[in-house]
């Protein structure tokens, strides 16, 4: 199962800092993990904006990176302050 990390208003859009997943077999890289998570959780395309980095691992990656069952995924949108 991938351990599902959720910072900024992603947390705000899925309820949670962090989950525990199983990724279906076809999702194989992060752009369809993108796909498939903006739609599981009716995101409405917070998960496709191309400001949101991911890293897997503790890796910051460039879509499309592979990603296994077993990895750690963080979605970080951009960060805003004043």
């Amino acid at each position: 199962m991938a351990d599902i990390l959720y910072f900024g208003r992603l947390s705000d859009v899925t309820g949670t800092g962090a989950e525990t997943l199983d990724i279906p077999v076809d999702i194989t890289d992060t752009a369809a993990l993108r796909r498939w998570l903006d739609d599981a959780k009716s995101a409405n395309g917070a998960f496709l904006e191309a400001s949101v980095r991911l890293a897997v691992n503790s890796e910051i990656v460039v879509d499309p990176h592979p990603v296994a069952p077993t990895d750690e995924i963080a979605f970080m949108p951009p960060v805003g302050g004043g």
